[in-house]
């Protein structure tokens, strides 16, 4: 215990507290604990994406039916002393670590041991640290591949090569039938013609991607350092060398899927977990696949911090009314919204779109919802299956089918989400949207679109998106 003494300050005056510090390496291997005696206040320790806070799993496992060929995993940290605090609608930051194999591959491949002390942004370490916990190493950057350009020159070397001798014999009797050598730089046998210049296929391959755009996204799409140094271990690298233009580590974000009343002291995730196969190598997300595979319940430590949101919130009046658009893993917050509901005793009326591939494989937290609709918290449930009958179905298919009480919702005052797919599932209900308030709502589709955009999310803030 440390204490800082003060000739002018007596107990009389300041009241004195001791505070618990948990320090951790950042390979969380080992932790101290230092009680420290602090006079004055006490401040609440503020964890960050560069301060996590190193906690373990306490639960993970597979949401999906034996059927389902995808792997969505609900997982729960344990917040333990840390102080974090959170509400329905906030996000996660979780810290990841890259795959050990893929840093022993790394440095096989160059043939360095991993304890070569390098200079990276957080400082000096080994090389095996770097690429374990300070730089993403699962996809190659466009900034790497620059800079070997950059050290090389940025046009390939010419390679020249001629024949300087030739000799042919029979298959027959071993006789000798051709016997002849270059007089001279220019000298050739007889019949052969110049092909001309032919460069190193590395080079050719780095010229390429550094001048084509499109080619260069479509490289480094699919590949990670261990494909590019297949490619361009010819260039050779210092350790320093091998980490110049990867993209430091950053942390990923996830929906969060509990009330921090429901399980206090925890907080739950639904992750779909990444798993694919380029070049013929099994690979996954950099975090899902940490958390997956690599996180050993109740041990393993792993950094993680609040992202609060200032919008994606429940409405503060309680008897309002709320439509919620989460398919796949946007269900995530709108579990947690009903849960918060569920505690708060919320009047307002809750209206859920959720869908997936199929209702056997894909059903995420089924009997949850079957208790919250016979418990009245659901008021009513609408599910989109795209993979299961002859037709597609997506949840704006149903939402159109619901077009008219959606517009009733609405205009009474409900508040309208969508969590999920930024790229189509949610251009898709926005459009949905317009086009019903257009329908029902008695608007021309430009009033439609002015209202959904500028009245319901901008002006009246009930139209909220957490989307990704």
């Amino acid at each position: 215990m440390f204490r800082q003494e003060s000739s002018d300050l007596t107990p009389s005056f300041v009241e004195a507290t001791v505070t618990t510090i948990r320090i951790y390496s950042y390979i969380p291997v080992m932790s101290e604990i230092l009680e420290i005696f602090v006079s004055g206040k006490s401040t609440k320790s503020e964890w960050s994406a560069k301060n996590p806070y190193f906690t373990n799993i306490t639960e993970n496992y597979v949401l999906n039916g034996a059927s389902s060929k995808k792997e969505t995993r609900h997982i729960v940290f344990n917040l333990g002393d840390s102080g974090l605090e959170y509400k329905a609608g906030d996000a996660l930051g979780v810290v990841p670590r890259c795959p050990p194999e893929l840093v022993e591959e790394l440095l096989q491949i160059c043939g360095f041991t991993g304890e070569e002390e390098v200079e990276t942004n957080l400082g000096h370490c080994t090389l095996r640290e770097a690429l374990t916990d300070r730089y993403e190493i699962h996809r190659v950057s466009k900034k790497w591949l620059k800079g070997i350009g950059e050290r090389t020159g940025e046009k390939p070397a010419k390679i020249e090569a001629r024949i300087v001798s030739r000799k042919r014999s029979s298959s027959l009797d071993g006789a000798l039938i051709v016997d002849w050598e270059a007089k001279n730089e220019q000298d050739t046998p007889e019949g052969y013609v110049e092909m001309g210049e032919f460069g190193d296929n590395s080079a050719i391959l780095l010229q390429e991607l550094i001048s084509n755009n499109d080619a260069m996204e479509d490289y480094i799409w699919s590949r990670d350092y261990v494909d590019a140094l297949g490619d361009f271990i010819g260039f050779g690298f210092t350790p320093q060398q091998l980490l110049e233009g990867m993209d430091r580590l950053k942390p990923r974000l996830y929906s969060i899927a509990s009330s921090p009343d429901f399980e206090k002291g925890t907080v739950h995730l639904t992750v779909a977990i990444v798993r694919y196969n380029h070049h013929e190598r099994d690979r996954t997300g950099l975090c899902t696949g940490f958390m997956a595979d690599r996180c050993e319940a109740e041990k393993t430590q792993v950094g993680v911090y609040m992202s609060p949101t200032r919008s994606f919130v429940l409405p503060e009046d309680g008897e309002r009314d709320a439509i919620m658009v989460g398919p796949g893993t946007g269900i995530a917050p709108f579990r947690a919204f009903l849960q918060q509901r569920e505690i708060n005793n919320d009047s307002g009326r809750n209206w859920l779109f959720f869908g997936d591939w199929t209702e056997e494989g894909e059903y995420l937290y089924r009997d949850e919802m079957d208790k919250w609709k016979e418990s009245g918290i659901i008021s009513k449930h609408d599910l989109a299956w795209s993979r299961q009958g002859d037709e597609k179905v997506y949840v704006q298919h149903l939402m159109k089918n619901n077009g008219e009480e959606i517009w009733n919702w609405i205009e009474g005052g409900a508040y309208f989400y969508v969590c999920g797919d930024k790229q189509y599932m949610a251009k898709d209900v926005h459009s949905t949207l317009i086009n019903i308030c257009s329908e029902y709502g008695g608007m021309t589709p430009e009033q439609a679109k002015d209202f959904v955009e500028n009245g319901l999310m901008k002006s009246e803030k009930r139209y909220l998106r957490d989307v990704y």
